[in-house]
């Protein structure tokens, strides 16, 4: 799960409330412009801006639609222009932080958030804006993908030649034991919390295949909101491989999000593994940086 996998998708002991007034001197007005937390109150204003880009902004729709704006893992800030319009959000999600904007915003003032609260920063967004904070912040490994969207079922809708199960709160270890065994995945220690949390609070889901009662493959899904819903984590023990258990699941999670009405997301970076979500019905809609 990269969350948001995006492991995507680590915590701070307490809340503190930032107000930052900035002169943005890429405005020609010169006017002062504030930064300040979010709350309840901001919430319609908030969605309503979020909404502009849905699939992209799912993270940040899916945890406030979760958890709210009064949780010790979690925090929005908001950038509002000089006439009070809010023109750039920003999420920490444990010490993962995610910003939007559709424009011009005070990329000093959030990253002056970001470098107050978290040791070292785990950053996340569209790539052009992830682009604006590089020169600012102390960045970890950068990883590229591609950001593409789901919103039919293309497939011919046949009975899975395996059976394909939904993890319950019981596999959560079983799960992570899986991952670890995949080089290509990085299991934080906060991933089993998130994991945990994602399926209690019915923001994610996880389908398996079994062999000889060991689990093999898996596709995970986190940020489930009411419009859409990110798929992480899909992977297969290296012995297992070449038997389409990954396709199989994929499809089934196709199946089950868009009969819900739900548009489904997923990264990728491996050209192999874009074709072979691009034939399920998935299609590119941008790029996305991940720094961690």
């Amino acid at each position: 799960m990269w969350r948001h996998p995006f492991q995507f998708l680590h915590i701070s002991t307490k809340f503190f409330v930032y107000v930052c007034y900035s002169r943005i001197n890429i405005l020609s007005k010169g006017e002062m412009d504030m930064i300040r937390k979010l709350n309840r109150g901001d919430h319609h204003v908030v969605f309503s801006f979020l909404k502009q880009e849905p699939s992209l902004n799912l993270f940040i729709i899916g945890d406030i639609e979760a958890f709210g704006y009064e949780q010790e893992f979690q925090e929005l800030w908001g950038d509002f222009d000089e006439d009070g319009a809010l023109r750039a959000v920003l999420l920490r999600f444990y010490d993962s932080y995610i910003p939007y904007a559709p424009g011009e915003f005070d990329v000093e003032g959030f990253a002056k958030i970001m470098r107050n609260t978290a040791h070292s920063v785990r950053l996340s967004g569209k790539t052009d804006l992830v682009a604006a904070f590089e020169h600012l912040l102390p960045l970890g490994k950068k990883r590229v993908t591609y950001f593409c969207e789901c919103n039919e079922i293309i497939f011919s809708e046949v009975k899975s030649r395996y059976e394909i199960k939904q993890a319950t709160i019981n596999d959560v270890d079983r799960i992570i034991e899986l991952r670890s065994r995949i080089a290509e995945f990085s299991v934080l220690p906060s991933s089993r919390d998130m994991l945990v949390k994602s399926l209690e609070t019915n923001t994610g889901r996880t389908y398996y295949i079994e062999e000889d009662g060991r689990m093999v493959s898996s596709v995970s899904t986190t940020a489930e909101n009411t419009l859409a819903v990110m798929v992480v984590g899909v992977c297969t023990d290296p012995n297992y491989r070449q038997k389409g258990y990954a396709s199989e699941m994929m499809k089934r999670v196709i199946q089950d999000y868009i009969r819900a009405g739900k548009t489904l997301c997923l990264f990728y970076d491996n050209p192999s593994a874009g074709r072979i979500y691009k034939r399920l019905g998935f299609s590119d809609i941008g790029m996305w940086t991940m720094y961690g």
